[in-house]
């Protein structure tokens, strides 16, 4: 089992606590916190998968996905008060998730032979749209469309990605050096309050 699927499931897990956190504090029942903690964790690469022609999507395939899933809604169910006060521990693994998932989605894409552009936009999409589909079924303005930069990280770190790769740079460096740039653009974008433009201000 090599570490990059390692931390495939270890971003499947942060996930689905982040989603099925948000249907705790919305009030939703169990099998609502259930389909939310799926979406958040397996929406972006779903929709990748369908987008690019490989299916069954990813989780189908491998079981471990839905156990994942089903530990982060028990641990989140369990643990949640402690789980609120990590708030900052929790925003660092969703920050390494989109990291990871953005090179994952760019690399899978790659592989079908697909555009470096095409993987760029694939990698972000796997990385955010579990959390669209979760803000918009929980009635919330997905983060990528507000003004803080999320999906622009994940798009400009995979097209570091795809220059260190042109460098002839070790895959396992390249990978390490994407996820830590885009945890740093993360970071700092939230520290000192980074945003985009709003264009269509009155």
């Amino acid at each position: 089992m090599n570490y990059i699927y390692i931390m495939d499931m270890v971003g499947t897990f942060v996930f689905a606590i982040s989603g099925a956190l948000v249907a705790i504090k919305k009030e939703f029942d169990f099998f609502g916190a259930m389909v939310i903690a799926l979406v958040t964790a397996v929406g972006g690469g779903t929709l990748r998968d369908m987008m690019i022609g490989s299916t069954p999507v990813g989780w189908m395939n491998d079981t471990n996905y839905l156990i994942m899933i089903g530990l982060g809604i028990i641990f989140s169910v369990l643990f949640r008060k402690y789980i609120q006060k990590l708030s900052k521990t929790m925003f660092l693994f969703d920050t390494i998730g989109i990291g990871l998932f953005t090179i994952l989605g760019l690399q899978k894409t790659l592989g079908l032979g697909l555009s470096p552009m095409i993987a760029v936009l694939m990698g972000m999409v796997s990385a955010v749209f579990g959390g669209v589909v979760r803000d918009t079924l929980t009635n919330e303005v997905p983060l990528i469309f507000r003004k803080e930069i999320y999906a622009t990280a994940c798009l400009s770190g995979g097209i570091i990605f795809l220059l260190l790769d042109v460098l002839g740079l070790q895959n396992d460096w390249s990978m390490a050096i994407t996820v830590v740039y885009i945890m740093v653009i993360r970071i700092l974008a939230v520290k000192r309050h980074w945003s985009l433009p709003i264009p269509f201000q009155r």
